[in-house]
């Protein structure tokens, strides 16, 4: 008699406790919050790391003509200029007494050939006449010519001197920033093989990304694709550009095989410096993927999974390939369909 109360005790027991786990796991089930993957167009991209850099011809070494000393300089570092603004100007007394030189020379030599024609003209009516001997006419004739090349070549003293003097004042040949000055007023620069720079000028918006592309993604670059990047220095700011050129030859950094991709840069630029360094997204094709919340992957020894609804509404664990996460959401690859059910987490 006792046997049977504790069989019957314990048939009890087992059906309350069988109960108690389908009620459990149905609650379980009912309090998951389920999401529907989504078919969405993805962009793909490549990501690398880059360097803000001026365009080649983008900054311009503005020196002296000529040597002489420094009567003022008219900018500082920082300072914007306009093409053809005076930087500078050498001092022009030394350039000015040689023009007023070469205009006295050429004044002495243009009386010598008035001089000059006119005992060529009367010796040209005495030899006709017999008055003369040739040999007189042909010295007279050499010396008017004589007179006309001194003539010339005092002409062309006075422009080179007055080319040198227009060389007094140093203007800017592009707009832009001044980045260094190397000369300072009153000191003295001699100009002869290599001309002394007196500022460096930088160009306008002549900045443009540098990023070092990995071999294995570059196949997927070409011009014309838009890429973003941000800089530490604005790192909530993300900026947009388009990708311009790619180096035919590759940069090898650490063993590992890189091509330069250069990125001109869309807007707001004036916030950017040379040397900066740019995280690089560059957006190279779209397509269509399978998109869930990155909630609902999991991961276990090295394999990914999610939570499916089954068809009798319990959870069920499933096998996923993630091919890209985009922040909070994730791709899907494999192993799910837009109908499924999928549980958002689980305790």
């Amino acid at each position: 008699m006792l046997l049977t109360l504790v069989l019957i005790g314990c048939v009890v027991l087992a059906g309350w406790w069988m109960l108690r786990q389908k009620a459990d796991a149905k609650a379980a089930v009912n309090s998951v919050e389920w999401v529907s993957p989504q078919i969405r167009d993805v962009a793909s991209t490549v990501n690398a790391t880059g360097t803000l850099k001026l365009k080649t011809g983008a900054e311009v070494r503005v020196g002296a003509q000529l040597s002489g000393i420094v009567r003022r300089l008219n900018v500082t570092v920082g300072s914007h200029v306009h093409e053809g603004d005076v930087i500078a100007e050498i001092d022009s007394r030394p350039v000015q007494a040689r023009v007023d030189q070469a205009a006295a020379q050429l004044a002495q030599a243009e009386v010598s050939l008035a001089k000059a024609n006119t005992d060529y003209v009367r010796s040209q009516k005495l030899v006709a006449t017999g008055l003369i001997p040739a040999q007189q006419f042909d010295d007279s004739t050499a010396a008017f010519n004589a007179a006309k090349a001194s003539v010339d070549a005092s002409q062309s003293a006075l422009a080179a001197a007055r080319v040198d003097l227009a060389y007094v004042e140093i203007r800017a040949p592009i707009s832009g920033t001044i980045a260094s000055i190397s000369t300072q007023q009153g000191e003295t620069v001699a100009a002869s093989f290599a001309t002394p720079t007196f500022v460096t000028i930088i160009q306008e918006s002549a900045l443009e990304v540098v990023a070092m592309v990995d071999e294995a993604d570059i196949g997927g670059v070409r011009p014309g694709q838009t890429a973003s990047f941000t800089v530490e220095t604005y790192p909530n700011r993300e900026f947009q550009g388009t990708v311009t050129r790619i180096a035919p030859i590759a940069t090898i950094l650490s063993g590992v095989v890189n091509y330069q991709v250069a990125i001109s840069i869309a807007r707001d630029i004036a916030l950017l410096r040379p040397d900066m360094t740019a995280n690089v997204n560059v957006r190279t094709a779209d397509h269509r993927a399978l998109m869930v919340p990155s909630r609902c992957i999991h991961a276990q020894a090295g394999q990914s999974f999610v939570y499916v609804r089954s068809a009798s509404g319990a959870l069920e664990q499933r096998g996923v390939t993630v091919p890209a996460r985009n922040g909070s959401e994730s791709e899907v690859g494999r192993g799910l369909s837009p109908s499924d059910k999928v549980a958002l987490q689980t305790e």
